[in-house]
């Protein structure tokens, strides 16, 4: 009886210690596999991932899905989440389509900015499509860049020297480029000495604008922590006005343009003391 008895013992003990085990492993497997589900179905709603893992509940499935968007697996949706592909797929179209309008002065534009990014430097980098043009033309030299681009930093990611480093949030779809309160958050301790960004509109009264109040928020708050600020701007962005306001024409050290930027605008730049280029 008493060999019996030891033997259940040892039974229940090795099933705990299993237990104790699995604890320990399947939070991580269980996140990775969340990823692939949501990577193979392109979305998927807590519901739908409630019968995926009965044994999970919704708050601790939450948590994996805010864990995977902070890893840049993921964007969460209301109800669910999408993976960065299928929202890739999803927006790509309208961005790709901006991408080639002005191409020509993106580029002249892009190349102008590249020469000014020396070796080591830390900047941020916006997600708009001149952004673009610059993370193809930049060349692979050792730095650190952050950016709210998803695309810039997938484009990006295709040299081997910079550090990438991509600022997560919602979705803005217009761009495909993120942003959220909790951005600020994350870059509170990351100093940038430049920033590099490109407006989606400009004019004298309003300044610089874009489509996003969040990005706009975000825009601000990377604005005051660079020490120097160059801005990227078309000549057919200038008169034209999006909802909010980021910057002023006094908020920035050098404006980057095309060869065909109107003679008197710049004048209007170069009187306040900015550098045109």
């Amino acid at each position: 009886m008493k060999i019996f008895v030891a033997f259940v013992c040892e039974i229940c003990y090795t099933v705990c210690t299993n237990k104790k085990r699995e604890g320990t492993l399947t939070k991580r497997t269980r996140i990775e596999e969340i990823a692939l589900l949501i990577e193979k179905n392109g979305k998927m709603s807590l519901e739908e991932l409630g019968k995926q893992f009965p044994d999970v509940s919704d708050m601790t499935l939450r948590r994996d899905l805010l864990e995977l968007e902070k890893e840049n697996k993921v964007i969460r949706v209301r109800g669910g989440a999408m993976s960065v592909l299928e929202v890739q797929k999803r927006s790509g179209e309208a961005y790709a389509q901006k991408s080639t309008i002005n191409t020509d002065a993106k580029k002249v534009i892009a190349k102008k900015a590249s020469s000014l990014i020396d070796d080591g430097v830390s900047l941020f980098l916006d997600g708009g499509t001149t952004a673009l043009a610059l993370a193809k033309e930049l060349p692979d030299k050792p730095c650190h860049i952050f950016t709210n681009g998803l695309v810039v930093a997938e484009e990006l990611a295709h040299k081997k020297q910079p550090e990438v480093i991509l600022v997560g949030g919602s979705l803005i779809k217009e761009n495909l480029s993120t942003a959220s309160p909790y951005s600020k958050v994350f870059l509170e301790n990351s100093n940038f000495e430049l920033a590099i960004i490109s407006a989606s509109a400009f004019s004298f009264e309003q300044g610089f604008s874009c489509v996003s109040q969040v990005e706009s928020e975000l825009l601000k708050f990377i604005l005051a922590r660079a020490k120097m600020v160059y801005m990227m701007l078309d000549t057919s962005k200038i008169g034209k006005i999006m909802p909010y306001t980021f910057a002023t024409a006094e908020n920035i050290d050098v404006l980057i343009t095309d060869d065909n930027f109107p003679a008197d605008v710049k004048e209007k730049f170069e009187a306040s003391n900015i550098v045109v280029i």
